[in-house]
């Protein structure tokens, strides 16, 4: 919502402006300019960078547009994942096996669909989990290999918004190209005989191009670049709080404390209190004791039901 507002402010002011100052949008509507200055930017974009960042690209930009958040319900499960997982592994961490294995078909990931759909997420996890798994290694250790792959995955992630980002800057040079085209087009027209006012009209139609390309760069590109950008912080930050649960659990911490410390990272607006935290664990506990204690009564209840009806029977028979 908040994205469709801003683009609203953007063009009603750009183009609201223009039309009160007695413009129309027919002088300003040239699809030819247009096709020429996109299609420069788009050209660039898939020559200056590899498949891999392309694709990238298109999934940050899928993940802008949709506005899809990462709020309080996430951070609840990524807390409750982790705490399990914690849980799992105090049992051993060969008990971890059937779920860092295959995680989509783990009963522990399965109630948690909103981590299942952050597939860089539970690479993170399991990848690290299954380290642990290998051999002894410290939390001092398993912290400095996890900062340097951290550092890396965030330099490549960021590639597609600097990508767009030095594509928009070179948005008003495409736009100064097209202008010049239409130029070009104009003074040729002379040789045609044309007159003062059709050689006036192909010129405002050649300074077009120079509008488009400035509003392109400061009005659409670099504004996706920097909300990509902050996309990327967030998915980051969200693997780093990751990183410190398995770092202080393996220094010896209990689970809670191992949450929480990862807790601390969670960004500000949707960090949940300790409190909230435990609050949270405790839930899910009471939850899986009745469970566990339904499941454990039901042999009880079947075999006093059969009993009763047996009793009946024999009533019956008297």
């Amino acid at each position: 919502m908040q994205q469709i507002f801003g683009i609203l402010i953007v063009l009603g002011c750009v183009f609201g402006g223009f039309m009160l100052n007695g413009g129309t949008i027919g002088a300003i509507w040239h699809p030819l300019e247009l096709l020429i200055i996109v299609g420069a930017g788009l050209g660039a974009i898939v020559l200056g960078n590899p498949r891999h960042v392309l694709n990238e690209m298109a999934i940050q930009l899928r993940k802008v547009v949709t506005t899809r958040h990462l709020g309080e319900e996430f951070q609840r499960q990524l807390m409750l994942l982790m705490f399990e997982l914690l849980q799992t592994a105090a049992r051993g961490l060969k008990a971890l096996d059937e779920h860092v294995e295959a995680p989509a078909e783990s009963p522990i990931f399965q109630r948690y669909p909103m981590i299942l759909e952050e597939p860089k997420l539970i690479a993170f996890i399991v990848d690290n989990f299954r380290l642990m798994a290998m051999g002894k290694i410290s939390g001092h250790e398993l912290e400095g290999v996890l900062e340097q792959e951290l550092e890396a995955i965030h330099d490549e992630l960021l590639q597609p918004s600097k990508s767009l980002q030095k594509i928009g800057e070179a948005m008003p040079g495409f736009g100064i190209l097209a202008a010049v085209l239409g130029i070009v087009m104009a003074m040729n027209s002379v040789n045609d005989g044309a007159t003062a006012g059709d050689i006036a009209a192909q010129v405002a139609a050649a300074m077009v191009g120079t509008f488009i390309g400035i509003f392109m760069c400061y009005g659409v590109l670099d504004p996706l670049s920097n909300m990509m950008k902050q996309l990327v912080n967030k998915e980051v930050s969200t693997l780093e709080c990751v990183k410190v649960v398995l770092c202080t659990h393996l220094s010896g911490k209990p689970a809670l404390l191992s949450i929480d410390a990862g807790r601390r990272l969670v960004q500000l607006n949707i960090k949940p209190s300790f409190a909230q935290l435990e609050s949270w664990i405790n839930d899910m506990q009471s939850g899986s004791e009745s469970d566990a204690a339904a499941a454990a009564d039901t042999p009880r209840r079947r075999a006093a039901d059969r009993s009763g009806a047996n009793a009946a029977n024999l009533q019956r028979q008297a």
